[in-house]
């Protein structure tokens, strides 16, 4: 796999996590930050999906009835 270098600022305290988290999980804290943007970023592309879905669907009119909310709702009521 190929790398690239990236340099960033973070508070102190954040590095200091790092450098423990690290330090407990014998990893590298280049490839803990790497796990985590890499996190980060499919999580954002699952969500802009979702809502890019959503909005469509909405575009063309496609919601839930009344009795679907219902239903729904009526199922996690306490």
């Amino acid at each position: 796999m190929d790398t690239a270098v990236l340099t960033f600022r973070v508070p102190v305290e954040v590095k200091q996590q790092l450098d423990k988290l690290a330090n407990v999980t014998h990893r590298s804290k280049s490839w803990l930050a790497g796990e985590a943007i890499r996190q980060y970023l499919d999580l954002e592309a699952w969500q802009i999906g979702e809502i890019s879905q959503a909005l469509s669907e909405a575009d063309m009119g496609d919601f839930a009835t009344d009795a679907e909310v219902a239903a729904v709702k009526a199922k996690y009521a306490a």
